[in-house]
């Protein structure tokens, strides 16, 4: 129903109500019939499906069946091994989940807990879940709107609905009945002046009005709602890595049961001890192709990578959010307290400042406490203003007290105070819209002194003031009068008539200083920064050119404009604009669903209520830790600290750093994988056992494992902040990471059967200790080499400490396998005189020369691109 578009006569008619109020029978009733006024919370998964969701991959699945089989034939160390992995891998997805509830409980909180009403024609005080469709709401500064209300009386009412609207100056309310715009459209939330919503704040003024809303049918139970039903969707990397596993696991049964039908077959059937044999050798070769170590690495980097980030004043909600940061190709952020500074601030004036700055900071109700100004923004930011002039308004007010008033009202658009001098004189102050001052002034104050206003001096302040009002400014005009006596009647008309005008301040909420620059480094960066805000479209551009993000008005459409365009229109359109202005909570969540759509990687920044369900749409949502609502951080993917929006650069920037170091994790564990399946596969077509189950987990979890982990570590390249963004469709093994997979793994596979061959002249452990010690070894060489998956590892300028401890480690934990005794016979193993360990050290260093000639020759080709 569209209550502002009735009269309130009607409205109350409607619920059943009348200016006395619901008797408490009737509101008992209505409670039983509409439910309490709150908004609904969801049924929670349990921890323990949360714990099965998180076993629900084929990779993990795989691995389970795996340890299964391994325990199964008695290998209870390699089962314990596996299911060690699987289960440290749930746990940690586990403590991610459960936003959503948080949110919705943050929505609650922001409700006030009683308010007053008027039933039965008395006032009474009670809890705003007991409100009732029909109820009639008391409404005064500082109190919180408790449900969705027609107002029927107002004075001078402002309210405060920057976490609904985005509009960052209180709105003016009254009681009267408003009408569709032209063509039919309905009217924007922030612009329906005879409406109080719920979770919006009262900042000045009284009203009253009827409740025709409560619970989750209030707009603020619309957002819940939206929240709800946003899925959370998976990153670009979980994306990438969930097809990854499916193709592992597949090619791994595939695999595996070739082999064991092969061996089986090659030696007469199924009988005679080889079948458990050949089965062992399908469960390696089923450990060695499954990267037991991926998921926890990747989960151990991201967690580094969130230490990293909060040190750089980017608190990670979510480990997965890191790496869609460094892919973000679309940043949508709020205006108000994101852009800008959410503080209005006085940034142009007209007349004597010394006066000017007297007349505004007495004729306002804002006050100071505990040196912090207490008030409604625009008055504060006088009082501001006033300070930088050097004259404090306690001071002020000491000097010359308040007596009388006439306080504002939206009628007249002005209010005036009359203060007492200490020689016993009065003087008033007056202040408001120019328009309706303007006209009551006679004369005009001057640096010279007080002089008649002419016709030519009153077009030269008009002209200011359209002047100030082009940039978009908030003008506000200041006159006063004098007084030998205080006036025997304090009225508007008796007060506000010949005015001696003094000047116009012209106020905006002012961009952050830094958030320019910012904007600059997203685009080299190949990042587009949109602008969404509930705000006015004036205010919205004049932010968006100060900032350079638009060149002209066609970049700009407002919410009016956006809700006529269908989402395939939007689909088509949404490239073009770059400032949405006066939109609502619906209309943000279609902008990124738009980006979306067309296959971008959209993040949404905001720090009100109404930024909530895009944030929870977008890849990664934004928070802002000082201004933000609770709901809004809570349904955030990353919060900002310090509210700055350069922060987010910087973010972009270590999340790219951290993805790039996950592919070169990716791509030094896969080689080694592939490696290990390569020669087991050549090793049973030649028929001998080359490895145990327990030497692939051993080289898969510690060998490989650490230098991955320290891979992690590896500061950014040098050209990293000048990359186009990753496309979305781009595969993990882009860009040359499936070829180097290739023939590295082929190349190690290579270098380990030589070794094998070499120690098996001597005993078949020997092989296999040999080609068991030359994988290791060359495991730890390579991760030198996936420092740069493109640059010479003698050319790079920066140090990993963390790999050389890693390496280091890897080695001295490897080495005892072999010369420990019992340990070795574990592992079966067996010592190696010093030739066959040089022998083996050797043939591991060849991967290092053997990947930079490949490397060179990948600089050459690119060189002659033009691509270097």
């Amino acid at each position: 129903m569209d209550y502002y578009l009735k009269e309130k006569e009607e409205v109350l008619k409607e619920q059943g109500t009348t200016e006395q109020g619901l008797t408490p029978a009737e509101a008992r009733a209505r409670l039983e019939k509409y439910g309490p006024n709150k908004l609904a919370e969801r049924k929670r998964k349990s921890l323990l499906a949360k714990f099965f969701g998180e076993m629900a991959n084929p990779m993990v699945l795989v691995l389970i069946a795996a340890a299964l089989i391994s325990g199964v034939v008695g290998e209870i160390a390699d089962m314990i091994i596996i299911l060690m992995v699987v289960t440290l891998n749930a746990v940690l997805g586990v403590i991610q989940e459960g936003k959503a509830e948080k949110a919705i409980e943050a929505l609650q909180k922001m409700t006030s807990p009683y308010c007053k009403v008027r039933r039965g024609g008395h006032v009474l005080s009670v809890k705003s879940e007991e409100i009732v469709p029909g109820d009639l709401v008391l409404l005064e500064a500082g109190a919180a709107v408790p449900a969705d209300l027609r107002l029927i009386k107002a004075a001078s009412l402002k309210v405060e609905e920057a976490s609904l609207t985005g509009e960052s100056v209180p709105v003016e309310k009254d009681s009267r009945v408003m009408t569709l715009q032209p063509g039919g459209r309905e009217v924007p939330l922030g612009d329906r002046h005879n409406m109080a919503y719920m979770g919006t704040n009262v900042v000045y003024g009284r009203g009253e009005g009827v409740v025709v809303r409560t619970g989750m049918a209030t707009e603020m139970g619309k957002i819940a709602n939206l929240l709800a039903e946003t899925k959370a969707e998976k990153t670009p990397l979980q994306r990438k890595l969930a097809a990854l596993s499916r193709v592992l696991s597949i090619g791994v049964l595939a695999i595996s049961v070739f082999i064991f039908a092969f061996g089986v077959w090659e030696n007469g059937g199924l009988h005679g001890g080889h079948v458990l044999e050949m089965f062992l050798t399908a469960v390696s070769l089923a450990v060695a192709a499954i990267p037991e170590g991926l998921v926890a690495v990747v989960t151990i980097v991201l967690s580094i990578g969130v230490t990293q980030m909060a040190k750089r004043k980017a608190i990670i909600r979510r480990i997965t959010a890191v790496e869609t940061l460094g892919s973000t190709q679309v940043i949508c952020s709020d205006k108000t307290g994101t852009l800008t500074q959410n503080k209005m601030t006085v940034v142009a004036t007209y007349g004597p400042e010394e006066p000017l700055a007297e007349a505004m900071a007495l004729c306002n109700d804002a006050t100071e406490e505990g040196g912090e100004i207490i008030g409604e923004p625009t008055e504060n930011a006088l009082v501001r203003y006033a300070l930088t002039r050097g004259l404090v308004k306690a001071e002020l007010e000491k000097a010359q007290p308040r007596v009388a008033e006439a306080p504002f009202d939206s009628e007249r658009k002005m209010m005036s105070t009359v203060h007492q001098r200490k020689d016993g004189s009065y003087v008033q102050y007056t202040k408001g819209a120019l328009d309706e001052l303007l006209p009551r002034c006679t004369r005009m104050l001057t640096p010279e002194g007080v002089v008649t206003l002419t016709p030519e001096r009153e077009a030269e302040i008009r002209a200011e003031n359209k002047r100030m009002a082009g940039k978009a400014l908030r003008v506000l005009a200041a006159a006063r009068r004098e007084w030998t006596q205080l006036p025997a009647e304090i009225t508007p008309d008796l007060l506000e008539e010949d005015l001696i005008f003094i000047g116009l301040t012209g106020m905006i909420d002012p961009v952050r200083p830094e958030v320019k620059a910012a904007i600059e480094k997203c685009r080299q960066a190949g990042i587009t920064p949109v602008m969404i805000t509930g705000d006015h479209q004036e205010t919205a551009v004049a932010i968006a050119q100060d900032l350079a993000m638009i060149s002209g008005a066609d970049e700009v459409i407002t919410g009016v404009e956006l809700t006529a365009l269908s989402d395939a229109e939007l689909e088509e359109k949404v490239t073009k604009y770059r400032v949405y202005a006066r939109v609502q909570p619906e209309h943000k969540v279609r902008i990124v669903n738009a980006w979306k759509r067309r296959g971008q990687i959209v993040a949404m920044t905001g720090d009100g209520v109404n930024d909530a369900p895009a944030l929870k749409a977008a890849d990664i949502g934004v928070g802002m830790g000082i201004t933000g609502t609770d709901v809004s951080k809570n349904v955030s993917d990353m919060v900002l600290a310090d509210d700055n929006f350069a922060t987010i650069v910087a973010a972009v920037e270590e999340g790219r750093r951290i993805y790039d170091n996950i592919l070169k994790a990716i791509q030094f564990l896969l080689s080694s994988n592939l490696s290990e399946v390569v020669a087991l596969f050549v090793a049973t077509l030649m028929n001998f056992r080359l490895f145990s189950p327990i030497h692939i987990l051993w080289i898969n979890l510690v060998t490989d494992s650490l230098p991955a982990i320290a891979l992690g570590m590896e500061k950014a390249e040098p050209d990293l902040m000048r990359r186009r963004p990753r496309k979305t469709d781009e595969g993990v093994f882009a860009h040359g990471l499936g070829a180097g997979v290739l023939y590295q793994g082929v190349a190690i596979a290579g270098l380990t059967l030589i070794a094998y061959f070499f120690g098996s002249r001597i005993t078949h452990r020997t092989g296999m200790t040999m080609a068991f010690l030359t994988l290791s070894l060359c495991e730890i060489f390579h991760s030198l080499n996936m420092r740069s998956r493109s640059k010479s590892l003698f050319r790079l300028k920066t140090h990993n400490k963390y790999l050389f401890g890693a390496m280091a480690a890897s080695f001295i934990l490897t080495i005892p396998l072999l010369y420990v005794p019992g340990l070795n016979d574990l592992f079966q193993l067996t010592p190696l005189s010093t030739g066959n360990l040089l022998t083996a050290l050797g043939l591991a260093l060849t991967i290092i020369p053997l990947v930079e000639l490949v490397k060179f020759q990948g600089r050459l080709v690119k060189k002659r691109k033009g691509m270097a």
